[in-house]
């Protein structure tokens, strides 16, 4: 079978199957690195204690891609 073939194949899956082949062709080109994944764990949990607390303020995500598009018209 050629690559060609191979696409119209799992093309033909449903949903559910071709998200799972997706998933794990990604994760074949972008290998999980289980340091970085503490990492980042120890990131969110702090970020989610800082929200908790009310030390930070959440921001709507309307409104920070709002100012991001802003960003760019200039």
């Amino acid at each position: 079978m050629n690559t060609k073939q191979l696409i119209e194949k799992v093309v033909s899956l449903p949903v559910e199957e071709r998200a799972l082949v997706v998933d794990s062709l990604l994760r074949s080109l972008n290998q999980p690195d289980s340091e970085i994944d503490k990492i980042w764990v120890k990131e969110a949990k702090r970020r989610l204690a800082e929200l908790r607390s009310g030390r930070v303020e959440a921001i709507q995500g309307e409104e920070v891609f709002g100012k991001v598009w802003k960003r760019f018209e200039k």
